[in-house]
């Protein structure tokens, strides 16, 4: 989901929202105008292979496309690790993955209702059933991987379910997701397989992954064909951030995947070419 995760959800409720209310998730300050981000940080965010459309300053960094956290460091760096695309208008994209494996990453919740504990080891659990190298275990506080709150309404005909970042440099996952509290996102009562299925989404990225859809993202969004951008060159596949097809996925657009830009606000799990992901980088 991008960190921010436009999903489209139903009308009104929930996450996506009337018109497609899209989760971008990405905390309060995320209302912070465009105009404010300059023409040298989009530029950079550009050069990285994100849209620089309707970005914004947050705090720790920029949010582009909808729930995905750059910070200052990863505006400033490359990458030589794996880009993967699956299927024409799918892809998988890491700017940097979790080393040193085999290895089990801690999983927190702070200060969030007892249904975001519940969430959270239910999207913990679906990663661990797969046996990867990398797995993960839920702690009472102190995670590798934090999951804390924010409070922020619709803007723009979206509003953001969550975020998350990139790994960092080191090889490390990004340190933290934010979960929407507002009542436009989750409604009052927030359904389990609906939080479970957007922090499935956010730890995605924050072990590395991109947007499925991020060639076109009007795939799951709805809308105008939007493409999140790549800098991939066949003459210099190292390229940042790059794109390289899976041996054995389809070369035709697949509905399912966990790592779609925007929901259709119902339980999404991984379907069989996300697994073939996973096990390729962990």
């Amino acid at each position: 989901m991008k960190n921010k995760f436009l999903l489209r959800a139903s009308l009104c409720t929930v996450l996506a929202a009337s018109i497609f209310f899209s989760c971008t998730k990405k905390n309060d300050v995320a209302q912070t105008s465009q105009d404010e981000v300059s023409t040298a940080v989009k530029q950079k965010i550009a050069e990285l292979g994100f849209s620089t459309d309707q970005v914004r300053k947050t705090d720790g960094g920029y949010l582009v496309e909808g729930d995905i956290l750059l910070t200052e460091a990863n505006l400033s760096e490359a990458s030589s690790s794996p880009v993967l695309r699956i299927a024409e208008n799918e892809q998988y994209r890491t700017t940097n993955l979790v080393k040193n494996l085999p290895r089990t990453i801690t999983v927190s919740v702070s200060n969030l209702p007892t249904v975001y504990t519940t969430a959270a080891t239910n999207a913990v659990a679906r990663y661990n059933q797969l046996n990867l190298t990398l797995k993960f275990q839920m702690v009472s506080s102190g995670g590798q991987i934090n999951i804390v709150g924010f409070n922020q309404g619709p803007s723009g005909g979206y509003i953001t379910l969550g975020s998350g970042g990139f790994p960092t440099t080191s090889g490390n996952p990004y340190s933290q997701i934010r979960m929407n509290t507002n009542t436009a996102a989750y409604g009052t009562n927030p359904n389990v397989g609906y939080l479970t299925s957007v922090l499935q989404h956010e730890i995605g990225h924050c072990i590395g992954f991109r947007h499925t859809d991020y060639m076109n993202r009007a795939y799951s969004c709805g809308g105008t064909a939007t493409n999140e951008g790549s800098t991939y060159s066949s003459s210099n596949p190292q390229n940042y951030p790059g794109a390289v097809q899976i041996p054995g996925t389809p070369s035709t657009p697949d509905a399912g995947s966990f790592m779609l830009a925007c929901s259709n606000g119902a339980d999404r799990t991984f379907n069989a070419n996300d697994v073939v992901a996973l096990n390729y980088l962990y």
